[in-house]
């Protein structure tokens, strides 16, 4: 029998919270513990999880981010498989019966993710061909965007003990990098039907706070390029991509006038191309 801890991060959140947790709380298949880190809401949050759902796992903590938010909830589970839910997403009422029945089916796996709809501003909107998800061994997919949803996932604990946690130094897609890193070692199950509903729109998206968020995803392409194991023609598809997206910052850093990163970019951009000529 699978056991499942929930993992839910928020900040300043209660009103959206509370549409979360009641998700997780209508699953057909329960989960055995529910885990809400408050990353130093400064709103109702507390009070609000404290009289309306006095049976989570409340966890306090100053403000971090996500990152260290997610990462104090996976530390604190109990359970084996962990499902991760941001606070302004919604499961639907079957999505872990289905993942657990899906993963029940192919044990080689420690990893499932499904379909989304995706909401923005109260409107439902199409996702393009690049947002399109699937499964296998899809390192390459994971390349131009975020390929999995944090909310979309439910993972084995042994894989966080195996490739890290989300790195905390990143306040910007630390999921696309927690997936190079998995999807570079591990196949991915997929579940082509929408299990999950994602909210956009909101003022508190990190999408919305940082200018030019590529350079995140440059970051983590170099980190896995230098430290991870990966074979030639996934190494050879990081570079290309890296160099890509450099090459799109740099236009866009010179658009707007902005010369932050721009000289290590650039140096980046140089040892990478010696590289690839030298190779």
């Amino acid at each position: 029998m699978s056991s499942i801890s929930a993992v839910i991060p928020t900040y300043n959140r209660a009103v959206l919270l509370e549409r979360a947790l009641d998700s997780v709380l209508a699953q057909t298949l329960p989960v055995d513990e529910v885990i809400i880190v408050n990353d130093g809401s400064t709103d109702n949050t507390s009070s609000m999880l404290k009289s309306r759902y006095p049976e989570v796992n409340l966890i306090e903590q100053n403000n971090q981010g996500v990152s260290a938010a997610r990462n104090t909830g996976i530390a604190a589970a109990r359970h084996d498989w962990i499902a991760l839910l941001d606070s302004d997403d919604v499961w639907h009422q079957n999505k872990l019966e289905k993942q657990i029945q899906e993963l029940n089916n192919a044990p080689d796996y420690l990893i499932c993710h499904c379909d989304e709809i995706w909401i923005r501003n109260g409107v439902r909107i199409k996702q393009m061909s690049k947002h399109k998800k699937m499964g296998g061994y899809i390192f390459q997919h994971c390349l131009p965007l975020c390929a999995i949803s944090p909310s979309a996932v439910i993972i084995h604990r042994s894989l966080f003990d195996k490739i890290g946690l989300f790195d905390e130094t990143l306040p910007a897609c630390e999921d696309y990098d927690l997936w190079l890193r998995l999807c570079s070692h591990y196949p991915v199950l997929y579940i082509e039907e929408a299990l999950i509903t994602k909210y956009g729109g909101h003022d508190d998206q990190l999408s919305r706070q940082y200018w030019g968020m590529d350079r995140f995803r440059i970051q983590a392409l170099n980190k896995i390029i230098s430290t991870a194991t990966l074979n030639d023609v996934d190494r050879d598809a990081a570079i290309k991509m890296m160099r890509s997206k450099i090459n799109i910052y740099l236009a866009g850093a010179e658009k707007h006038d902005n010369t932050e990163h721009v000289d290590d970019f650039k140096q980046l951009l140089a040892k990478y191309t010696m590289d690839a000529t030298t190779a």
